[in-house]
C-alpha cells in the first residue's frame, strides 16, 4: 500500500514550524495512543504512522531530505517501519519535556518519588458581607469543616507503635512499567497509589488518611472598599493534603448584602433624600446622615426639581488597597407633593397658580433636558 505523506498524516503544511509539527503530533499521539484505544489495531497503525512523521519531520537533516527527495531521501531512516518503538517512546520526556503529564492524566501515570506528598484540596467559602462593612472594612470571623492532620498518628496515617512499609509491588518506586503492544509506560503502582509505601496497620482515627474531618474558625479581614464578586485568598487554610501533604488554600467568595438606603457604583455611593415643595421652591440647608453616620449640610438650591442629583465630594466608598481616596456621595432629591391640605393650604396655593400663570396646555420637555 502507498505511503501517505508525512505532512499529510500529522496535517499540516509543508512549510509548517517545529512547534506547529510537534502541536500537530501531540494531538494525534494522544489521539490514538494504544492505551486510549485497547486492542484497537487501526489506532495503533495510526499512532505509528503519525510517529514515524514527527520522527523525520522534528529533524532538521532528515527532513531536508525528505522534502528534497521524498521517501528515497529518508530510507532505511525512522519512518521506514523498522522502528524500535520500544525503546524510542519508553520515557516521552525525551521528546516532548512535559508531555508525560500529559498521558499520565488520561492513563493513570505517575512518577511521584516515595516521599512526594499530594497538596490538599483548596476550598471555597461563600461570605455575606454588610453594606456598610464591605464600604470601610472589617474583621471577621468565620466557620467552615477541612481536612486537617491527624491528631492520634500525626499525619502518617499509622496506628501508634507501627510505621509505614515499603510496597512490595514497586519496592519503594511508586510506578510500574507496563507494555501494550509495542508500546510501554510508566504508571502508579495501583498497590501503594504511587505513593511507594505500604500501611499495614491504619491509624484508627484517620483509616491512614491522615487527616480528619473538623471544624475550623479563623478571622478574616474583610478590606473597604471590596465589592461583590471579589475573593479573598488566605493561604494554608484549605484541606491539609493526605500522609502530611500541604494544605491547600482557602478562597472567601464575597457577596455584599442591601443596604435599605444606599446604592453602590464602584466607589460612588447613591441615596434618594425628600424636601418639601417649599424647600424645592425657596431653597433650604438640610441635614444628610452618611453611610458612616456623619452629619453633613447639604444646600439645596431655590428652583430645585424633583429628581436632581446633587454631588457630594469624598463621601462615598474608600479605593481597595488604597483607603486613603474615595468616591463620592450623589442625593437624588425627590419633591414631596401633599396628598391631604388644609383649606387655608389650598387657598394659598391657588392664589400662587394665579400669581404664576399656569399653562393649560404644557408642551413637552425635551429629553435633552432631562
Amino acid at each position: 500500500m502507498a505511503k501517505r505523506d508525512y505532512y499529510e498524516i500529522l496535517g499540516t503544511e509543508r512549510g509548517a514550524t517545529k512547534d506547529e509539527i510537534k502541536k500537530a503530533y501531540r494531538k494525534l499521539a494522544i489521539q490514538f495512543h494504544p492505551d486510549k484505544n485497547p486492542g484497537d489495531s487501526k489506532a495503533e497503525e495510526s499512532f505509528k504512522e503519525a510517529t514515524d512523521a514527527y520522527e523525520i519531520l522534528s529533524n532538521d537533516q532528515k527532513r531536508q531530505a525528505y522534502d528534497q527527495f521524498g521517501f528515497a531521501g529518508v530510507e532505511g531512516m525512522a519512518g521506514g517501519g523498522s522502528h524500535d518503538y520500544t525503546t524510542v517512546f519508553r520515557d516521552f520526556e525525551d521528546i516532548f519535556g512535559d508531555f508525560s503529564s500529559v498521558f499520565d492524566s488520561f492513563f493513570g501515570g505517575g512518577r511521584r518519588s516515595r516521599d512526594s506528598r499530594a497538596r490538599g484540596s483548596d476550598l471555597r467559602y461563600q461570605f455575606d458581607v454588610d453594606f456598610k462593612d464591605a464600604v470601610f472594612g472589617k474583621q471577621e470571623e468565620i466557620s467552615f469543616q477541612k481536612n486537617a492532620t491527624c491528631d492520634l498518628c500525626e499525619g502518617t496515617g499509622a496506628e501508634e507503635g507501627s510505621s509505614k512499609k515499603i510496597c512490595p509491588t514497586c519496592g519503594g518506586s511508586g510506578q510500574v512499567r507496563r507494555s501494550s503492544g509495542f508500546f510501554s509506560i510508566a504508571a502508579a503502582c495501583s498497590t501503594c497509589g504511587g505513593e511507594g509505601h505500604v500501611i499495614e496497620n491504619p491509624c484508627r482515627q484517620c483509616q491512614g488518611s491522615g487527616v480528619v474531618r473538623n471544624r475550623q474558625k479563623i478571622k478574616v479581614t474583610i478590606p473597604a472598599g471590596i465589592e461583590t464578586g471579589k475573593r479573598i485568598r488566605i493561604s494554608g487554610h484549605g484541606d491539609t493534603g493526605p500522609n502530611g501533604g500541604v494544605p491547600g488554600d482557602l478562597y472567601v467568595d464575597i457577596q455584599v448584602l442591601p443596604h435599605p438606603h444606599f446604592e453602590r457604583n464602584e466607589t460612588d455611593i447613591y441615596c434618594v433624600i425628600p424636601i418639601s415643595i417649599t424647600q424645592a421652591s425657596l431653597g433650604s440647608d438640610i441635614v444628610v446622615t452618611t453611610l458612616d453616620e456623619k452629619k453633613i449640610k447639604v444646600k439645596i438650591p431655590p428652583g430645585t426639581q424633583n429628581g436632581k442629583i446633587l454631588r457630594v465630594k469624598n463621601e462615598g466608598v474608600p479605593y481597595l488597597h488604597n483607603s486613603n481616596r474615595r468616591g463620592d456621595m450623589y442625593i437624588k432629591i425627590m419633591v414631596k407633593i401633599p396628598t391631604k391640605l388644609s383649606g387655608r393650604e389650598k387657598d394659598l396655593l391657588r392664589d400662587l397658580a394665579q400669581i404664576q400663570g399656569e399653562e393649560e396646555s404644557p408642551e413637552p420637555v425635551p429629553l435633552s433636558e432631562l
